[in-house]
């Protein structure tokens, strides 16, 4: 939860605020509607403040609260800006009653605070009132010009309607509700031309599909959990060893935690497996059950390969500990200002642990991945009820050895199948209801800034963006798609068939009464929007490129995809030592780290060492494994998600290049200083050793230097320091090249 104390202002202005103008009509300013949605109640001649102290850029309109979401609507909208999407679900000042966690209303005249909840009193009139959502937002609405009854009143309203009771009274109900039979609606989800390609997996077809894409010959789809008979948290159908049958299954079910019977996730070209597994609650049937499930397994195998388990609650924090990291970045992130000290600050995100925790994860699947590819072997993920920590890991290893699972068709099966039909409680970890504290934890969003770590650091193998992963992370808070919104496939079937007999409407079938799924993009942006998801770096399976002028379709091969090394190691408590990727032939050196010369290897190297060692002295395939780089320097701020709020976190009019030529300019002024001093204590600067090269980057040149005609990178030689560019290497004649000290030129970063 958030901290009620007030923001600590970082400017004061002496400007009295702007006054509404109170000529015009509240009537004016309307909300626009979804089906099912329904006005509760407004507040006409509110002030939202824009920045921390000052009313400059403050805006007036209306403040509506209704079943859906709080909507601020205002005259002064300012025009989109070119990149910015615009979500047909919400306005450019909403936000879903379900993304908001606190609600504290103040009153200054008699210095109060409180924080709101369900069906309680508000003693005092609001002066202003606070909003802090699971987004990293923080929302303030003054009410100086607005009646203090209908200021108390929209304050109630809003926190009594963003803290529903029972998931009857979400809005997807009466959304769903309302649109079953309107003219031109899409059935769950899917509009007749077919633009949702995403499999949901709720059907036995899915489940062949991918078999048969996997190559998984000695597996079986498993349908005696139709209509939920076995196990009330997984889906009606799942794929278990081909050996196994169904009345043995039903027979193990009772000793599984939940009855949640191991489950296949995916197969390798090898023909390891990886596997699901919830603990077994009885202690006598331990070891016969472990016996037969890996037997079964390992005829699955066609090389009957070793299985390898993976005790998840005993190799990676648990949902208190990821909840509690969340907590303080989020008070880093919007609580606290940002303040002269950038190192300050990074320590802070540094000892909440968050990334921390990502790192572990990723460390974790890149050993699972180990497992599968370099040994050869199954792997069962094992944890409690395998509900929770199992679906990060087993995604995130899929997507580092599936290249199809990086494609956005590929990664959102990949989601429908490991998190949605796995029987992730989405509705207890968002905690949408509001009744349990211990029971959130937003393993979720841990999981897409995993992604996204991996996405930033092979940018060219993944389909999608970090605006994707953005929008992604913002539909965890829309309650009108059933995606997100569940703990499980069957308390998404119960409550359909009960909001359709209390509605009277037919439930189940094609034109069931059903909640849409978040993968029909189209409900929420336009097809301009949409193509913000596609990365236009993206080298995938037939994606067209360009070679030397002629466009080519790069075609993966299985020599592509095949492991780079062979050898069965053995591990020690299933875990690997400390990974040290190395950095990548040709690459910038970061953060000025030294590169570090090959050395020859040890001969008591173990080969999980040698496995990582060989797989990072190698270019990266991006339509192969991809493995994460774990150094601290590695590792960043997802900056789009957890910052995107905070005006002093942006960088204006450039973004990175800007800030990379301010680095640059700085660069060169530090060496300059350098070699004067060294200049002045006598010795010759032309004679001076040169230390060894660390980083390259440009010489940038004074702002109020005339600018020198364009220069190709790629044509760029690599230099001495302080050696100019000669005119045959830029393509000019001689006298059109300034005679400088700051022509343009790449050297190599000393660092000292």
């Amino acid at each position: 939860m958030f901290s009620v104390k007030p923001l600590k202002p970082t400017f004061k202005s002496y400007l009295p605020p702007l006054q509404a103008d109170l000529t015009k009509t509240p009537l004016q300013l309307e909300a626009k509607l979804l089906a099912g949605e329904i006005v509760v109640n407004e507040a006409s001649f509110v002030r939202k403040c824009i920045g921390t102290d000052s009313g400059q850029d403050d805006l007036w309109g209306k403040l509506i609260c209704t079943n859906f979401k709080i909507s601020f609507i205002t005259q002064d909208t300012p025009p989109c800006q070119k990149g910015q999407y615009v979500n047909r679900l919400l306005g450019e000042h909403d936000v879903p009653l379900a993304c908001v966690d606190q609600v504290v209303t103040v009153n200054d005249t008699k210095g109060k605070r409180k924080v709101l909840g369900s069906n309680q009193k508000l003693k005092f009139s609001p002066s202003e009132l606070i909003v802090y959502c699971k987004d990293f937002r923080i929302i303030r609405f003054r009410f100086d010009e607005a009646g203090p009854e209908s200021a108390k009143k929209v304050c109630l309203a809003i926190a009594h309607y963003s803290q529903p009771a029972d998931p009857q009274l979400l809005f997807g109900f009466e959304y769903v509700g309302k649109r079953h039979h309107a003219p031109g609606d899409q059935v769950n989800g899917t509009d007749h031309g077919g633009s949702l390609q995403t499999p949901l997996f709720d059907r036995s077809s899915d489940w062949d599909r991918e078999i048969k894409r996997t190559g998984a010959s000695e597996w079986r789809v498993c349908s005696i959990n139709e209509g939920y008979a076995v196990s009330p948290s997984l889906s009606e159908y799942f794929v278990v060893p081909a050996s196994l049958a169904d009345q043995d299954l039903k027979q193990y079910s009772g000793f599984f935690m939940g009855q949640r019977l191991p489950f296949w996730c995916w197969n390798h070209v090898n023909g390891s497996a990886l596997v699901r597994m919830a603990n077994i609650s009885d202690p006598a049937q331990q070891r016969k059950l472990d016996q037969r499930i890996c037997n079964a397994i390992t005829k699955s195998h066609p090389k009957r390969g070793d299985v390898l388990k993976s005790d998840l609650d005993k190799a990676l924090p648990n949902i208190q500990d990821i909840q509690a990291a969340f907590l303080r970045l989020r008070q880093i992130c919007v609580m606290e200002p940002y303040e002269e000290s950038e190192e300050k600050w990074l320590a802070s995100v540094e000892s909440s642990r968050w990334l921390e925790y990502v790192r572990a994860f990723l460390k974790h699947s890149a050993e699972v991945v180990y497992m599968l590819d370099g040994q050869q072997a199954s792997v069962i993920l094992k944890e409690e009820q395998g509900r929770d920590l199992a679906c990060v890991v087993a995604s995130l290893a899929q997507l580092m050895l599936d290249p199809h699972c990086r494609g956005l068709t590929g990664f959102q099966g990949l989601l429908q199948k490991e998190w949605v039909t796995a029987g992730h409680r989405f509705l207890d970890r968002c905690n949408h209801l509001k009744k349990s504290a211990k029971e959130e934890c937003p393993l979720f969003l841990l999981f897409l800034d995993c992604v996204w770590q991996l996405l930033s650091q092979y940018p060219a193998a993944f389909e999608f963006t970090e605006t994707y992963l953005t929008v992604l992370g913002d539909s965890l808070w829309l309650p009108v798609f059933s995606t997100f919104l569940f703990n499980c496939p069957r308390q998404h079937t119960q409550h359909c068939r009960d909001l359709a007999r209390s509605k009277n409407l037919p439930s189940g079938g094609d034109m069931g009464l059903c909640f849409p799924p978040v993968w029909d993009w189209s409900q929420q942006f336009s097809p301009r929007d949409q193509a913000l998801f596609n990365s236009p770096l993206y080298v995938g399976k037939g994606a067209p490129c360009v070679q030397n002028g002629a466009v080519k379709t790069f075609r993966r091969t299985s020599k592509n995809y095949s492991s780079t090394l062979r050898g069965v190691p053995s591990l020690k408590n299933g875990m690997l030592g400390e990974l040290q990727p190395l950095p990548r032939r040709g690459s910038l050196a970061l953060g000025g780290q030294r590169p570090v010369p090959p050395q020859p290897r040890e001969a008591l190297e173990s080969p999980s060492e040698r496995f990582f060692g060989d797989w990072f002295s190698r270019p990266a395939d991006l339509q192969g494994l991809l493995l994460p780089q774990l150094l601290p320097s590695h590792l960043r701020l997802w900056r789009l998600y957890f910052l995107r709020w905070v005006a002093e976190a942006q960088i204006p009019g450039g973004g990175p290049i800007t800030a990379f030529r301010k680095v640059s300019r700085l660069a060169d002024e530090i060496e300059g200083l350098r070699l004067q001093l060294r200049g002045n204590k006598g010795a010759p600067v032309s004679g001076l050793p040169q230390p060894e090269p660390r980083r390259m980057y440009f010489r940038a040149d004074s702002p109020n230097d005339p600018l020198d005609p364009p220069v190709p990178l790629l044509l760029l030689p690599l230099l001495p320091r302080g050696e100019p560019v000669s005119p045959q290497c830029l393509g000019h004649p001689p006298e059109q090249v300034p005679q400088r000290s700051q022509d343009l030129a790449l050297h190599r970063n000393t660092g000292q």
